[in-house]
């Protein structure tokens, strides 16, 4: 009977790998990789070929030695979205005042998350925050072994990042309470596809779902693209439809925002379409938006992050995981049915 072995995960390549590819010594390796002065053309072309076929990127320990580049790096799927700007907004203030500068890269046109990382690591900024990534967490984890990394968003314990997320299923909570309590029984919770099972969409999505049967009711999930015209066309569609919803829990403000618009288009008040939101950015307290929403307190959240980053460029090693507790922000998008 053949024994089945556990794969072993492939071996990091070393410095030797790389010197011994390009046919150079471990010394004119490090030149390169600092930038340092003496080195040939040919050189330096041979030592990258190499580096770029292995895969090589400096161990944390290496960069430290060679100095800090004081930037930290914040990799944002979007530009735009309001909640990412209050979390840039906190991640800004906790870093005044100190010599750190914040360099943005939103992932604009093609740019996928990991590209956008691996850059980040490859210019050799002194740690990364990243905002909701897509990029798959074993692959955050390789680098994070080499840049230091905070990730926003994702409901995992990694070992070698720090992660900071708001408590999703209890906002969920909030909401379902808030809606179930006004009378509310065609509760449509309208939300995007998310890209990992531990994105914040999933937990508010599964605890809507948990929540609705619990009450003996039917939930109803429609997906829509992540943008205010997307969800005006999901509300239409709702609206239409045979068994109308008339509460609708939105993944996000943007979202909320479009079903608020797609309801006004219609002439519907809170009491024919009540609506909840998700983020509460600046523009849900407006009084002539006044809308109902959870606060995870997206300023806070940048902030923390910041904190932790400087603790792991300043040698932590152990991971942290960091939960605020959300709150439900009642305006006048809510209202007992008709």
């Amino acid at each position: 009977m053949t024994q089945e072995r556990t794969a072993l995960p492939p071996r990091r390549p070393t410095m030797t790998d790389v010197a011994n590819a390009a046919g150079v010594s471990k010394g004119a390796v490090s030149k390169v990789i600092r930038d340092a002065y003496g080195v040939s053309p040919a050189m330096r072309a041979r030592v990258e070929k190499a580096i770029a076929q292995l895969g090589y990127r400096p161990r944390v320990a290496a960069r430290v030695m060679r100095g800090q580049s004081f930037t930290i790096g914040l990799e944002t799927p979007h530009l735009g979205q309001e909640l990412q700007t209050l979390v840039v907004e906190g991640a800004a203030e906790q870093l005044a005042g100190s010599p750190y500068q914040l360099v943005i890269v939103p992932g604009l046109g093609r740019l996928s998350a990991t590209e956008i990382l691996e850059s980040l690591v490859d210019r050799q900024v002194d740690g990364i925050i990243a905002i909701a990534s897509d990029m798959p967490t074993e692959a955050i984890e390789t680098l994070a072994q080499h840049t230091p990394m905070v990730v926003l968003g994702r409901h995992s314990r990694p070992q070698a990042f720090d992660t900071v997320v708001s408590d999703d299923a209890a906002g969920a909570d909030l909401v379902m309470d808030h809606l179930l309590g006004l009378g509310h029984t065609r509760i449509t919770h309208l939300t995007i596809d998310p890209p990992t099972a531990e994105a914040p969409h999933v937990f508010r999505r599964d605890r809507y779902v948990e929540r609705m049967r619990a009450a003996g009711l039917r939930p109803v999930v429609e997906y829509a693209p992540s943008t205010e015209r997307g969800a005006v066309a999901a509300t239409s569609r709702l609206l239409g439809s045979d068994d109308p919803p008339t509460a609708i829990f939105a993944g996000h403000d943007a979202m909320a925002l479009g079903v608020l618009r797609a309801a006004a288009d219609l002439g519907l008040g809170a009491s024919d379409l009540s609506v909840v939101g998700y983020d509460n950015i600046e523009l849900a307290g407006h009084p002539l938006v006044s809308l109902t929403t959870v606060d995870h307190r997206g300023t806070d959240v940048g902030r923390v992050a910041i904190s932790l980053l400087l603790e792991r460029i300043n040698g932590r090693t152990e991971a942290k995981h960091e939960c605020f507790s959300p709150a439900l922000r009642v305006r006048r998008s809510t209202a007992a049915p008709r």
